[in-house]
């Protein structure tokens, strides 16, 4: 790696109208830093991406990217999700980098750190993943919901980063390697750990958003949650076997507790066992299915080869 790299910084943006100002302005203020102490290239930029926005998010990538030569601009066709947007952002922009850096547009992730993880690339390491060490601001539903899902991911994969979103960067090399990955169920989180190379953590604490709201609520993040685990184990599959084991003993003891009932003629009365019985198998089935269901529909999905993304425009096109 050359002392001084050039960055892209790639910034998903979905309904951002309002925050993109300020937060362009505080990674200007980092690379016009990083340049000064030589960290990186006068030509390093900023690439912001549209993910299908429905408010002006893209007007003022426009207006900005006439504004500052260091911030240009992608705007999907559709919204095709925060992964997908990372990885317009990525693979358009990798031929023009030597280190791609992902952030998200709500700043919350220590942008002072960036240096740090330049440092690491030029010491030999290909990808650095930014870690949360404190996450305070968060509500404590989210904070629990976060410690056990990384905790279980960990479990099922030990390659997965402990507190890791998606701040992080990865040199050019790394992001062609991460182009040969064709999925259509992209879960970025647990890809670059799988692909290797030497890797360094830097930790942060993560702060307020600057502005507006978070676009990952509850349902969203349980959904991103499901894409990793579904992604990179077939642990739900395993466990749905396990249940099936249980419950075929539970049924033979059962049915011997019913064998002798009826030799010592003390039959067990009504109706309401056997009800609770049923109900209790036929939703265990259900639950089986639905396991099962999602990794079908995930093949589903990925033999149509449909693309991750497509992009309408650019803010260099006339």
């Amino acid at each position: 790696m050359p002392s001084a790299l050039r960055v892209c910084i790639v910034v998903p943006c979905y309904n951002e109208e309002g925050v993109l100002a300020h937060t362009t302005d505080v990674l200007l203020a980092q690379l016009a830093s990083m340049t000064a102490n030589g960290a990186c290239t006068s030509n390093s930029f900023i690439c912001c991406v549209d993910d299908g926005s429905r408010d002006n998010t893209w007007n003022e990538i426009e207006a900005l990217s006439r504004k500052h030569a260091r911030i240009r601009g992608i705007k999907l066709s559709t919204n095709f999700g925060h992964q997908n947007a990372l990885v317009a952002g990525l693979f358009s922009m990798r031929p023009e980098a030597d280190v791609l850096i992902t952030i998200d547009a709500d700043l919350q992730d220590e942008v002072s750190v960036i240096d740090r993880m330049l440092e690491h690339h030029r010491q030999g390491k290909r990808v650095v993943y930014g870690v949360r060490k404190e996450r305070g601001v968060d509500p404590l539903g989210k904070r629990l919901a976060a410690r056990l899902f990384y905790s279980f991911m960990h479990r099922v994969n030990d390659r997965a980063i402990q507190g890791h979103a998606d701040f992080r960067s990865a040199d050019a090399r790394v992001i062609a390697d991460l182009e040969r990955f064709g999925e259509a169920n992209v879960y970025l989180r647990g890809i670059f750990p799988m692909i290797g190379y030497p890797s360094a953590v830097v930790e942060y604490t993560r702060k307020d958003r600057h502005a507006g709201g978070s676009k990952y609520g509850y349902g969203k993040l349980l959904s991103l949650a499901w894409q990793g685990v579904t992604s990179f184990t077939t642990a739900p599959l395993k466990m749905v076997f396990y249940t099936g084991i249980v419950m075929a003993v539970l049924a033979l003891v059962l049915a011997m507790l019913a064998l002798w009932a009826l030799l010592t003629e003390r039959t067990l009365q009504g109706w309401f066992s056997s009800t609770l019985i049923v109900l209790i198998f036929s939703a265990m089935n259900m639950i089986s299915l639905g396991v099962i269901g999602e990794y079908v529909g995930k093949i589903y999905k990925e033999v149509k080869h449909r693309p991750r993304y497509i992009v309408e425009r650019t803010t260099g096109d006339p």
